[in-house]
């Protein structure tokens, strides 16, 4: 099937999928507002088969150190997939599935299945990666851009993490984990009862951006947007904190972006 643009729409939201653009959510417009920052490298896309910066792109798999390229030099970041072409499985008019699959520079084959689901209120991403061969280690994340001001309101930002993952001089955790910071961030926190963060607009909107995953990255440090990134493990988790994706076992998570009005 081809992977051209989707648009799925519920009440008043509309979202589009861009399959041939890395998969990624295009735009999720609200009773006309649109949420995402616009452009190529933006929207929200899938971060998998790794999410956030892997230390010098190497990663142990098994006995064998693997290289990657440094796309974020001196890492890797934020996977393959968001460079490479979807499919288009299956689409009605509240759901799409797309499909991707895993090639170089990743070492093994393998398949993602991400789920697009819109509703009046909510819009639940859902991302699977499946082999039929190697066992791998793998990470699945969300990166979404979300505008900072909407018609002239900035948001706010409101999460309780159980800690923050100290952050060392090259970006990436140092394995220590310190009382959460104020921001502005670009850092991993730690939620172990789910991914919790409520984006307002005072007197607009509020946003929740919920998983049952327990890390997410908050970058804040540009002026046009805000990213909350839910994740299953920490940036460096391929060596840290791996997930291991297995003929029997794929590798799944959810996130569910639900709003109201104010």
């Amino acid at each position: 099937m081809n992977n051209e643009d989707i648009t799925l729409t519920a009440g008043d939201a509309e979202v589009i999928v861009r399959p041939g653009s890395g998969g990624r959510i295009g735009g999720l417009r609200i009773g006309g507002t649109q949420l995402l920052r616009q452009g190529d490298r933006f929207g929200c896309f899938p971060m998998v088969p790794w999410a956030g910066r892997i230390r010098d792109g190497r990663f142990l798999d098994g006995g064998i150190v693997r290289q990657l390229p440094l796309n974020s030099p001196p890492h890797a970041i934020h996977g393959t997939a968001r460079d490479g072409a979807w499919r288009t499985a299956r689409v009605t008019e509240h759901e799409a599935v797309i499909t991707h699959e895993l090639t170089d520079p990743w070492p093994h084959s393998g398949r993602v299945t991400q789920i697009v689901a819109l509703a009046e209120d909510s819009l639940t991403l859902t991302m699977a990666v499946e082999t039929y061969d190697d066992s791998f280690p793998a990470q699945i994340g969300w990166h979404p851009w979300f505008h900072r001001t909407l018609d002239g309101v900035d948001v706010a930002l409101d999460f309780t993490p159980a800690w923050q993952e100290e952050r060392g001089a090259d970006h990436l955790p140092t394995g220590n984990r310190i009382d959460p910071k104020p921001g502005p961030w670009d850092d991993c926190f730690g939620m172990p009862g789910g991914v919790d963060v409520t984006l307002t607009w005072p007197g607009l909107l509020e946003l929740k951006v919920a998983s049952r995953e327990e890390w997410a990255v908050v970058y804040d440090e540009q002026d046009e947007a805000v990213c909350v990134e839910p994740q299953t493990g920490p940036p460096n988790g391929l060596n840290t904190c791996p997930r291991l994706v297995t003929p029997l076992e794929p590798l799944e998570a959810t996130t569910t972006w639900s709003w109201r009005r104010l």
